[in-house]
């Protein structure tokens, strides 16, 4: 019996464990990873099942890799981490999930992400830049005003990269531009969601906040806001885009895009959220509706008109 009593207890550890590795490696963030698809759903070849498989399983070695990310990050923020009033009650920084255990987690994850795309060197060249920018991000980059914005939005357009290389799609010049400049417009709403919910003890958090000003930020989001409406707009007017789509109708799509980011815009204004877009997007069913109808218009005049 005493045996029997031994082993449950063990259970129970591990399975208390196990719960606590995956919050750690945050889920819900995963959605950002979807970027992976843009090649491929821009290029007008999602009806090809193979390839989405592909770009399924880079898809999966994103995750990993950012989970794995995410454990780290916690890791060495922990200390900063116990003064954030959402952060502290994460597993690492609460101290319930040992650090041994979560770097072995990490470890793990890292791994399992290189094994999934061993198959294509220029993929796993995109995964380990996706890899060393956020150890670097993490150790230093995250340190310097503006560098630090910039880093987040250049790891969504790795992704894009890495998803085209996977199907040998180029992604255009205009869906990269699109890309770093909408990273760049969700990482300034989450330093203003950081300086906003921190005020006064922010740089106690995060020490670069304190190069940061919500005035700052607010100019710097309207400049990106604009330029990224423009980039598509011009995308969907563009000759080369209505060629290789034989359409003119994709403009038709801007509008959704503009509601999307208005959307945004007022909940980081007036609600002051945006410290989490992936967040935001499961939450707020104006701005995730939007994004469905921007997805079926989009597809609909490409893959069925």
């Amino acid at each position: 019996m005493k045996a029997i009593a031994i082993a449950g207890e063990a259970l129970t550890t591990v399975s208390k464990d196990a719960v606590l590795v995956a919050r750690t490696m945050r889920p819900l963030e995963w959605i950002k990873n979807i970027f992976v698809f843009a090649p491929i759903f821009f290029s007008g070849g999602a009806e090809h099942f193979d390839k989405l498989l592909l770009v399924g399983l880079v898809f999966v070695a994103f995750c990993a890799m950012s989970s794995a990310v995410y454990i780290f990050n916690d890791i060495r923020d922990r200390d900063f981490d116990r003064t954030h009033p959402a952060k502290q009650d994460r597993p690492i920084t609460s101290g319930a999930l040992p650090v041994g255990l979560a770097g072995a987690a990490a470890a793990f994850l890292a791994i399992f992400s290189l094994i999934i795309v061993h198959f294509s060197p220029p993929v796993l060249a995109v995964l380990l830049a996706y890899a060393g920018m956020n150890v670097l991000y993490s150790l230093m980059l995250k340190h310097i005003v503006i560098l630090d914005v910039f880093t987040i939005a250049a790891g969504f357009v790795l992704r894009v990269f890495a998803g085209g290389l996977i199907v040998q799609v180029e992604p255009s010049s205009w869906l990269i531009m699109a890309t770093f400049l909408l990273s760049l417009f969700l990482a300034l709403a989450k330093r203003r969601h950081e300086l906003l919910l921190m005020k006064q003890i922010a740089n106690s958090h995060r020490p670069v906040l304190e190069q940061y000003s919500v005035t700052l930020v607010d100019i710097l989001t309207a400049v990106v806001t604009p330029v990224t409406l423009i980039t598509y707009i011009l995308y969907t007017l563009d000759g080369t885009t209505m060629a290789r789509f034989h359409s003119n109708k994709l403009y038709l799509t801007s509008g959704f895009v503009v509601f999307g980011i208005f959307r945004y815009l007022y909940l980081i204004h007036q609600k002051d959220l945006g410290g989490s877009p992936a967040k935001l997007v499961v939450k707020d069913t104006p701005l995730r509706t939007v994004i469905l109808a921007w997805v079926i218009t989009f597809a609909v005049i490409v893959y069925i008109s």
